[in-house]
Parts: structure tokens; C-alpha cells; sequence
């Protein structure tokens, strides 16, 4: 009977033990299960192009994945191509995590494209002294401008077509983002069609915006309990405050197809392209040059089809290649070569046209490459010059002008020794062995000879 105490004691540490473990995985998992969702951010600097449309679509697909309740998108651009923008609004429309668009640092922006994707937004917010607006589309090709006349953008007649539906299309696509978002279509309208421009308070103060924040945790701290609608109708409320923040850098993917798609790295990539492979053929056997020339080509290809090109600016630029070519291997003493030069310029300058602010080729650059062309051409036609005024020193036609000696003649024909080798030789007047002749002309494998003084005889 004494032993029943001790065997009751001993059930209970042990049952004691058993559950402690349990008790703390349950612990656990109320932890987990309070802890709010991550909040992922992603920073949108410089020019929006076709990288940065695949870069924010890999944010959106992980924050996804990552089941984060949040995606803030830290802009400071100035514009960028309007194929790309429409791409970076379609994910955040279709997006099941909620976007805040954040204008952030102070001195950054959202002009242009910035503008539009601002306005996308489930959640708009800008920190002191930024800016956005400035939303008038630019035209690609020659003849863009930067602003339309009031007739283009009201569609009144006078205007330019194309300027006023390009406009007018944009204002729609604003107005509609505003009327989706809640906020001030009116002054997006205007934005578009004449190129107004707001700093952060009056942006807030004419409902353009959501919020103004110093810093991403006074977003954060603000954004606490805000319900937001995402893609579906469904409501969110966003736990902002203490949540765990992710930061997405881009890969090596993405910022190798940043450097590829800037339009000036794609026009000097045309030329070394360009350069290798006609060094190569011209001197067959170096491989390097025509290596180095073959990767540039098929990068500056690569990023020709993600950037909006002329077409007729393409025809020039390879116009201007085949005069290249041409001069190369035809010499015209540079007539080929600077129409070449002509055609290349004007085909740089035509074939990207203002793509937008933060995009496009510098004239600076086109200058730059049509000299080193013109540098090209020069030295071509000058060593085909040099080339024509040297004498002949090989060939038929080098003979004439040479003495030899008479071996038989008879008939008018013959056998002569020129330059220690035995011609057949033909003359109008009789030729006796051994009598000096001169080489007036060659016909095939003859020669045309007359007779030469005794003292030009060959020693």
C-alpha cells in the first residue's frame, strides 16, 4: 500500500512531460497563426520599360506564392514606354494581393507612366516633396510631340488625328483607373491632355492620392485596418502594423534585359555587330572579331523586338550597313561609303524616335557613331587611292613597257625572252634573233611588240 503514492507520483511527471511538448506546438501555432502576413516591397527606379514590366509580374507571381497580404511598389521615375506601363497595370488589376503604389524617397516621382500606374493602385501614397502628372502620351517615330494642341486633344477639327486618338485614349484609360480607384478623374484628365503636375500635399488635397507617409513604417503604421478590394470583388484587410517586411531585388535576368533593352546599348551593339563580322570577313581567320561580332548582333536583336521600333528607321540603319559592306569590298573612293554614313544617321534618329522621358537615343551618340563611320569611309577610299596610283607589280599587264630579245620571228610572229621567260610575241614589221623589242600591249598570253633601240636591250 506504500507504493501507491509513489507509482500515482510517478504517472503524473510523466503524463506531465507528455504534454508539454503538445502544449507548445499548440502554442506555436497560435503564434503563427497571429503573426500578420508579410508585407513585400519592391523599389521601381528609373525608366519603366519592358524589364521593368517582367520585374514587377516576378513580384507579384512570389508576393502570391509568399501568401503576403501587401505589395508596395516604391516608385521614382520619369516615364518610360506605354506597352510596358500597360503591362505593370494589368498584373496589379489582376492581382489577389493588394498593391500600394508609393512615390518614395522625398525628392522622387511619378511623371508619366508613374502616373498612370500610381492611379492603378489599390492603395496610392507619396512621401514629402515628391511629385506625380506630367501624363501626356509621346509619340514614337519623327514628329512626336510632347504636348498637343488644345484642338488635337478635344478632337475639334485642325488637330492631328492620330495625336488627338492617342490622347483621347489615354484620358479614357486614366479616367477609368480614377473611377475604379475612387479618385479624382478630372485632374487625370488633365494630367493627360495638358501635362499638369501636383507635389504631394495637393495631390492629397485633390483626392489624387490616398495618403502622404514620411518613410515605408508610417505607410505601414497607416495602412493598418484599411479593407482595400482586390481582382474578384473580394475585401482584404490589411494587418500592416508589425507585420515582417520582404524586400525583392531583381535577378540577373532582369537586369540583363534592363542593360540589353536601353536603346543606345542596342544601337552601339548594331555597330560592333557590325564592325566584327565585316573585319572578319575581310580577313578571314581572326575568329575573334567575327565571335564578338555575332554575340552583339543577336544581342541588339533581342532587344529590338522588346522596344517599339520604325520600320523605316530599320530599313535605313540597314541601308546604311550595306554601303558599309559595299565601300569594303567595292571601292567607290567613298562615294558609297558616305551615303552610307547619310543613311545610318538619319536611320539612328528615325528608328527609336522619343520613346519617352528617360528613353531614347542620345543625338550625341548618333553623332558619335556617324563620325567613326565617316572615319571608316576615309580610310578606305584612302587606301584604294593609294592603291591605284601604286604601280602594278604583278600580272600580265606589268610587262608592258619591258624590253626583251628577239629567239625567232618569222610571218609576222614569234618567240621572245621578256623578264627571263619566252613569250609569243607578234609585230607588224620583220623582227630578226636576237634584236631588242619593247612590250607595247598584252593580248592574252601574246604579246604586242615593236623595236626597241639597241641600248634598251636587257643586260
Amino acid at each position: 500500500m506504500n507504493r501507491i503514492p509513489g507509482l500515482l507520483g510517478a504517472m503524473v511527471v510523466v503524463m506531465a512531460a507528455m504534454a508539454t511538448p503538445v502544449a507548445a506546438a499548440t502554442d506555436a501555432r497560435a503564434a503563427t497563426a497571429a503573426a500578420p502576413a508579410p508585407v513585400v516591397v519592391a523599389r521601381i527606379d528609373g525608366a519603366i520599360g519592358p524589364a521593368t514590366a517582367d520585374f514587377v509580374a516576378d513580384v507579384l507571381e512570389r508576393a502570391t506564392q509568399q501568401r503576403a497580404q501587401l505589395v508596395v511598389l516604391e516608385l521614382d521615375t520619369p516615364g518610360g514606354l506605354d506597352l510596358a506601363m500597360r503591362r505593370i497595370i494589368q498584373g496589379i488589376l489582376a492581382s489577389p494581393v493588394p498593391v500600394a503604389a508609393y512615390v518614395a524617397p522625398r525628392g522622387a516621382r511619378a511623371a508619366s507612366a508613374g502616373t498612370y500606374i500610381l492611379y492603378a493602385a489599390h492603395v496610392a501614397a507619396m512621401a514629402p516633396a515628391t511629385n506625380l502628372g506630367a501624363a501626356t502620351p509621346i509619340a514614337i517615330g519623327i514628329g512626336g510631340t510632347a504636348a498637343p494642341p488644345a484642338s488635337a486633344a478635344s478632337g475639334a477639327s485642325g488637330g492631328d488625328t492620330l495625336e488627338a486618338k492617342r490622347i483621347n485614349d489615354a484620358s479614357a484609360y486614366i479616367r477609368g483607373l480614377a473611377q475604379l480607384r475612387g479618385r479624382d478623374a478630372a485632374w487625370a484628365e488633365r494630367a493627360v491632355r495638358e501635362a499638369v503636375s501636383l507635389p504631394a500635399a495637393d495631390a492629397l488635397k485633390q483626392g489624387a492620392i490616398d495618403l502622404v507617409a514620411d518613410d515605408l513604417d508610417d505607410l505601414l503604421r497607416q495602412l493598418n485596418g484599411r479593407v482595400v478590394t482586390v481582382a474578384g470583388g473580394a475585401h482584404v484587410t490589411l494587418a500592416t502594423a508589425g507585420a515582417r517586411v520582404t524586400p525583392i531585388e531583381s535577378d540577373w535576368r532582369i537586369r540583363l534585359l534592363s542593360v540589353v533593352s536601353d536603346p543606345s546599348l542596342v544601337l552601339l551593339l548594331l555597330m560592333v555587330g557590325f564592325y566584327g563580322l565585316l573585319f572578319e570577313f575581310m580577313n578571314p581567320g581572326f575568329v575573334l572579331p567575327g565571335v564578338a561580332g555575332a554575340i552583339a548582333i543577336v544581342l541588339a536583336l533581342w532587344g529590338l523586338q522588346m522596344l517599339p521600333i520604325s520600320y523605316a528607321g530599320l530599313a535605313m540603319v540597314l541601308l546604311g550597313i550595306a554601303f558599309f559592306t559595299a565601300e569594303a569590298f567595292v571601292p567607290s573612293y567613298g562615294a558609297l561609303g558616305i551615303g552610307g554614313v547619310v543613311a545610318f544617321s538619319l536611320g539612328a534618329l528615325m528608328l527609336f524616335g522619343p520613346l519617352g522621358p528617360g528613353l531614347g537615343v542620345p543625338p550625341g551618340l548618333v553623332a558619335g557613331a556617324a563620325l567613326c563611320s565617316l572615319a571608316f569611309v576615309l580610310a578606305l577610299a584612302t587606301m584604294a587611292a593609294r592603291a591605284r596610283r601604286r604601280p602594278v607589280v604583278s600580272g600580265a599587264q606589268r610587262l608592258v613597257g619591258r624590253v626583251g630579245a628577239i629567239v625567232e620571228f618569222a610571218d609576222q610572229r614569234g618567240w621572245a625572252l621578256v623578264e627571263g621567260e619566252h613569250w609569243q610575241v607578234r609585230c607588224g614589221t620583220a623582227l630578226a634573233p636576237g634584236q631588242a623589242v619593247r612590250v607595247t600591249r598584252v593580248d592574252g598570253l601574246t604579246l604586242e611588240v615593236a623595236a626597241a633601240p639597241a641600248t634598251g636591250a636587257p643586260p
